[in-house]
């Protein structure tokens, strides 16, 4: 097996393991009690110190677990723009995280308001990465046409143009209304990506 393969099988394992952390939060937020990382551990069925590398803390982990059930998976995402050209294809997808963003502004600003504080004292990264992993899929029938530093670039300006980061960004420091945040970043996207594909 060659070094690439491994390297993305022990990705897709720890993308498979934050999902079953996530949906067992979930399952176990229904309930009144409390919780402890140490209590979704067990109903996981994996390690406490498994736990601990994805989510230092509850409150990030209830975050996440939370804005994970109104966020499509990145396969869904993709099924919806197989069909459509590049451009669009990467368009689409920053609509959807920019749309998602803007409808649950408040609470993807309270989760991100907990992350800086956790990492800030764990210096650990304890987010998903759903924005990147759907570019990554969009991108891949392109990836071998393109140059190795072009990708690595597209995928992180793409990635830079979309989410809530960038919605405070415009709306906070650019003082953008909410059509235009979402204009101005679609132009941004838009001008990246024909430079790279026409």
């Amino acid at each position: 097996m060659n070094k690439f393969s491994l390297e993305s099988g022990r990705i897709k394992q720890k993308q498979q393991t934050r999902q079953i952390i996530l949906k067992t939060t979930q399952q176990l937020l229904k309930s009144p009690q409390l919780l402890s990382l140490d209590e979704i551990a067990k109903a996981a069925g994996i390690s406490r110190a498994t736990i601990y590398r994805y989510f230092s803390n509850i409150d990030v982990l209830c975050s996440e677990a939370s804005l994970d059930l109104i966020t499509q998976s990145t396969e869904s995402i993709f099924d919806d723009i197989e069909h459509l050209p590049i451009i669009d294809r990467i368009l689409h997808i920053q609509s959807y995280f920019n749309d998602l963003a803007l409808q649950n502004e408040t609470a993807f600003r309270k989760y991100l308001s907990i992350y800086l504080k956790d990492s800030n004292t764990t210096k650990k990264s304890t987010r998903g990465s759903r924005r990147t992993a759907a570019l990554k899929l969009a991108l891949s029938p392109y990836r071998n046409q393109m140059d190795p530093q072009d990708y690595k670039h597209l995928i992180t300006s793409a990635t830079a143009l979309m989410g809530i980061e960038s919605v405070i960004v415009s709306k906070d420091v650019c003082r953008l209304s909410n059509k235009d945040t979402e204009k101005h970043l679609h132009w941004g996207l838009r001008k990246i990506l024909e430079s790279v594909f026409n």
